[in-house]
């Protein structure tokens, strides 16, 4: 038996949207603990779930009852999760969570039977955890930074944060090994043509958009050396030949100076691999950044407009201008790297005129491709706080997720529908204008349409 088995509760399988997507990913954050353990003299186990089933995983926790079990936890897993925790506890494992999720609702993951929660980084933590689960159970780890438990009396204990770990070079790189990575790797092969692999380059983010959870690395800001991220590139490429990679940073050019020196770094050992990332407008703001993406092999850089009312982006703390975004796309594009677009609609104190902003801004900036989705309040979060009031969950804790908070007195989810569909009809005709003016004109008729019907669902307001 091994010391720990990790999982994550997410079956691409039960997944029907990202079947028709099949993009995915493995989840970076247990290869490196799995890593870091084994090299700290532990036995690791990985139950991928992604390519598993809960019967699959329901029957490995029946072979070998009364080990320990470590699950990652994110938004959208809470009800999987909590299934795989009863079935752990059914065959007597103990069971210690981590992650965004289950940091953010400690006391429920625990009541629901989970014997730890891990808040912050994982790594340092489970090493002295296992051993202090080994010697005391779960109710005596008084003591053991960065958990939180149930102590012999049923009360919850929280332990002092751990502090984050400074050196991200003294980490292992993720045990790829220990999943079956090639078949990522073949799936994006087979549905989209090039085979796609992810690494991270840094933890956090220093910026404090008030509706982004930092519930695992807080506000922090630490990066790994570039010499670092070259060599573990080029032995991803040796190993599993991927067409593309993912750089999972939430700001990859926030550092100008690294970012150069890595460029430099990867042209000196001939590596040039298509990629695509996140970062942010206002870090996007140099000429010799779009260069230095673009020699580098960035065909898709993603960004985080929200909004285009500079109002909304305020209030959101995104310190932003609509101005940033604007020259950002147009530079990227200027410079052969495509702009993805993430667009927020809902967001507290929003009016028509903000929507309206949204549209004609979007058709001005003209992303390659944007996506849309309305706010939700994330627990722990400014947003959070600010709406708390007014926020209700529509179903039971157990089965619903923070996606499932309605906002008393915000216009209902059909009259966003409408929003949507008169952003994606206005920004279609403004692109079909000058080479099919017939269809931009049946276009721009749709766009009317659904700003009337968006008027006609003023009136309906969630309850």
């Amino acid at each position: 038996m091994p010391d720990i088995l990790l999982t994550h509760g997410y079956f691409l399988g039960e997944d029907e949207k990202e079947q028709q997507i099949m993009k995915p990913y493995p989840p970076l954050g247990l290869l490196y603990i799995s890593a870091y353990l084994r090299r700290a003299g532990y036995e690791a186990e990985i139950y991928d779930s992604t390519w598993g089933s809960k019967p699959e995983l329901f029957a490995r926790l029946a072979r070998e009852p009364g080990g320990t079990l470590g699950i990652y936890t994110n938004l959208i897993t809470r009800a999987n999760v909590l299934a795989i925790v009863a079935e752990a506890r059914r065959h007597g494992w103990t069971v210690v969570l981590g992650g965004p999720e289950s940091a953010n609702y400690p006391e429920q993951y625990l009541a629901h039977g989970a014997d730890v929660v891990v808040v912050g980084e994982g790594e340092e933590t489970l090493a002295e955890l296992l051993p202090a689960l080994a010697s005391k159970g779960p109710h005596r780890l008084h003591g053991v930074a960065g958990t939180m438990f149930r102590d012999e009396s049923g009360a919850m204990v929280s332990n002092p944060p751990r502090p984050q770990i400074a050196d991200l070079d003294s980490l292992p790189w993720p045990d790829r090994a220990a999943i079956d990575l090639p078949r990522y790797v073949d799936t994006w092969r087979t549905h989209h043509g090039s085979g796609s692999v992810n690494l991270i380059t840094a933890r956090g983010c220093p910026y404090k958009c008030n509706w982004c959870s930092h519930a695992v690395f807080g506000y922090s800001y630490r990066r790994r050396s570039f010499l670092d991220c070259a060599a573990e590139l080029e032995h991803i490429n040796e190993v599993y030949r991927p067409d593309q990679v993912w750089y999972s940073d939430d700001v990859f050019t926030i550092n100008h100076r690294w970012l150069y020196n890595y460029a430099g770094e990867l042209k000196r050992r001939g590596l040039r691999l298509p990629f695509e990332t996140i970062s942010r407008a206002d870090r996007m703001m140099k000429e010799e950044v779009l260069e230095t993406l673009a020699e580098m092999g960035c065909y898709r850089i993603w960004i985080g407009a929200e909004s285009g009312s500079q109002r909304i982006l305020d209030g959101m703390q995104r310190a932003v201008t609509v101005e940033q975004v604007e020259w950002a796309t147009k530079a990227a594009q200027r410079h052969g790297i495509e702009v993805g677009m993430f667009l927020m609609w809902g967001y507290d104190g929003e009016e028509l005129e903000d929507i309206e902003a949204t549209v004609e801004q979007v058709k001005k900036w003209n992303p390659d491709v944007f996506l849309t989705t309305v706010a939700y309040p994330i627990m722990n979060t400014p947003y959070f706080g600010k709406v708390a009031d007014k926020a209700v969950l529509t179903k039971e804790w157990s089965a619903a997720t923070d996606r499932d908070f309605v906002i008393k007195g915000r216009h209902s989810r059909n009259y966003y529908k409408h929003a949507d569909t008169w952003l994606r009809s206005e920004v279609a005709a403004f692109r079909l204008e000058q080479d099919n003016p017939a269809e931009a004109l049946a276009r721009r008729t749709e766009a009317l349409r659904a700003r009337d019907s968006l008027l006609a669902a003023a009136h309906e307001v969630e309850a």
